[in-house]
């Protein structure tokens, strides 16, 4: 994986671009500090991930005691 500040990734976009497209990662650092600031993958690369919905079912409960209460004012203040 390389490493580029924001100004030569500025300077050298097109070489770098085709990098990645090449399926090269490349690392971006920001500031005085060189802080790595982001890292970017080849679309080809890039998964994301679906979520499930319903996932804790039947894994977490809640219960509301017969006594509770709160008025709609006190709810929306907290």
């Amino acid at each position: 994986m390389k490493t580029f500040t924001i100004g030569k990734l500025k300077a050298n976009l097109s070489q770098i671009l085709k990098k990645i497209s090449d399926g090269e990662e490349i690392t971006i650092e920001y500031g005085k500090k060189h802080e790595k600031l982001a890292v970017i993958i080849p679309y080809k690369k890039y998964k994301p991930t679906k979520r499930k919905i319903g996932i804790l079912k039947g894994k977490a409960s809640y219960k509301i005691i017969d006594n509770f209460k709160i008025t709609d004012k006190e709810l929306l203040s907290l």
